[in-house]
């Protein structure tokens, strides 16, 4: 068994004239949540997109589980799990209906059994038979979260998976994404909330227009910002603090 869940070497992709990805490269192990880091129109969704075999790349490799994401797209689907940025759940359904359909449709042995445990972990079970249609932005993306969930598979890609949710949900997310990474689940995530990566990244990249300008451990991203000032009390740096560094750096560069 591989020790890299995810490989991508020398990833690219344009629209028209715009280059969205230059030649981005990475590795995730197996096991571990691995954050992407970057502004709107960074490319961060677009990654997402490629290695969940939703867009095809213009030139790179990228391997998936041991698939060859653009050889071997089938095989990629059967192992992975995408929430993507917007809610995708069926309006017409309840909660409930939502869930046991996904269980169903990924074979689940116990749907209803399992459906019941993630409504409970997302704080849905006293809106479990309405309507997802008359649910809160905040619900339906609880929902659609525990949908993506609902059979863990050996990968799973999270785009900005806690926008617009309350503190409570988010909580709730950041919790399940250590337990199933605990459990050997690799988990990519992009977010713009860089409390999130602080909180559980294992590893975390900056992606800054089109490009992965570092990467590394928070203690090593921590050592590309100045020493500690000392003032009345040592105040350490943020991630948020060594991002807009970081950035700024290089854009004095160009």
């Amino acid at each position: 068994m591989p020790q890299n869940s995810i490989e991508v070497i020398g990833l690219r992709k344009s629209f028209k004239n715009m280059n969205v990805l230059k030649d981005v490269s990475f590795e995730v192990k197996r096991g571990e949540i691995f954050a992407l880091l970057g502004s709107n129109g960074a490319g961060k969704t677009t990654t997402i997109n490629i290695l969940s075999t939703l867009l095809k790349p213009d030139s790179g490799t990228s391997v998936v589980n041991g698939w060859d994401v653009t050889e071997n797209p089938d095989r990629v689907r059967q192992s992975i799990s995408l929430t993507g940025q917007f809610a995708a759940v069926d309006e017409v359904l309840t909660g409930r209906e939502n869930l046991i359909l996904i269980a169903k449709l990924r074979g689940i042995f116990n749907p209803s059994e399992v459906t019941d445990d993630l409504l409970k972990r997302f704080g849905l079970t006293d809106a479990a038979n309405k309507r997802a249609a008359v649910y809160s932005g905040g619900m339906k993306r609880r929902l659609d979260i525990a949908m993506s969930l609902v059979e863990t598979p050996a990968v799973i890609f999270l785009d900005e998976p806690t926008t617009g949710l309350d503190p409570e949900g988010r909580l709730a997310v950041w919790k399940t994404v250590r337990e199933l990474a605990g459990n050997g689940t690799t988990i990519l995530l992009t977010t713009q909330y860089l409390e999130e990566a602080e909180q559980l990244a294992d590893k975390i990249a900056f992606l800054h227009e089109g490009q992965i300008i570092v990467s590394g451990t928070l203690e090593e991203l921590k050592k590309l910002f100045p020493p500690v000032k000392v003032e009345y009390i040592e105040k350490q740096p943020s991630l948020e603090d060594i991002f807009l560094a970081v950035v700024s750096k290089k854009e004095d560069l160009q």
